[in-house]
């Protein structure tokens, strides 16, 4: 007897929002699809960087100022710059495998969107007066627990066993939520945890919606 199991271990919708389901996608084609994506953020991340070491660091004023109207803007900005190599590298390690599965996933864009502001406004609401936030850390969190918990509830057994994994795997660092080492923003760590969850939630309940209107939608087609 044969058994059939998801082209996304970690529990991939069976659609990607396009009419595209299992059966008739190339998976091949999709993971190149996502392996240029996250090459095309990398070589933004490094280019970034490059520019910033040229003008002397003066791109990292542009990042989260607390409870200013011009550090708004750092919301925006502040996943895109980085202290420096080091800093960038240490967040893409984790980045890059995180984003791989949130791609694979098909809900990227609301995923990140959702974690990008969640995170951003948390910091701008309660880090310290006068510092500045950068880095891409509070998105590499939200992925993470977006990936941890969407099984929960979605009740989707592949993405709970894909949640008990990438936990096992990078669990650990959901320490960095804690206040710290000094030059640590655990405000975007946290809220970024935040975020991922919510999104989470969110695209679970949109999925729910969509399979119960399709339903309902069958349902009185059969009555007409």
């Amino acid at each position: 007897m044969s058994a059939q199991f998801p082209a996304d271990p970690f529990g991939t919708p069976s659609s990607d929002g396009r009419g595209t389901s299992p059966e008739t996608a190339k998976p091949w084609d999709r993971w190149l699809q996502i392996l240029i994506i996250l090459a095309v953020v990398t070589a933004i991340g490094f280019a970034v960087e490059l520019l910033d070491v040229v003008m002397d660091g003066r791109l990292d004023m542009y990042g989260i100022v607390p409870r200013t109207w011009s550090g708004l803007l750092g919301i925006i900005w502040a996943p895109f710059l980085h202290a420096d190599f080091a800093h960038l590298v240490s967040n893409l390690v984790p980045g890059l495998v995180l984003g791989f599965f949130v791609l694979l996933s098909g809900r990227a864009l609301v995923v990140t969107g959702v974690v990008w502001v969640v995170s951003g406004v948390g910091v701008w609401l309660t880090a310290p007066s006068m510092s500045t936030t950068i880095g891409a850390s509070g998105i590499v969190f939200g992925w993470l627990t977006f990936l941890i918990v969407r099984g929960l509830f979605s009740r989707d057994v592949w993405q709970v066993l894909g949640g008990v994994v990438i936990t096992v795997i990078y669990g650990g660092i959901l320490w960095g939520v804690v206040p710290g080492a000094s030059g640590m923003s655990w405000q975007g760590h946290l809220f970024g945890a935040i975020g991922g969850v919510l999104a989470a939630w969110m695209t679970a309940t949109s999925a729910g919606d969509k399979k119960v209107g399709d339903k309902n939608a069958i349902e009185l087609g059969g009555l007409s």
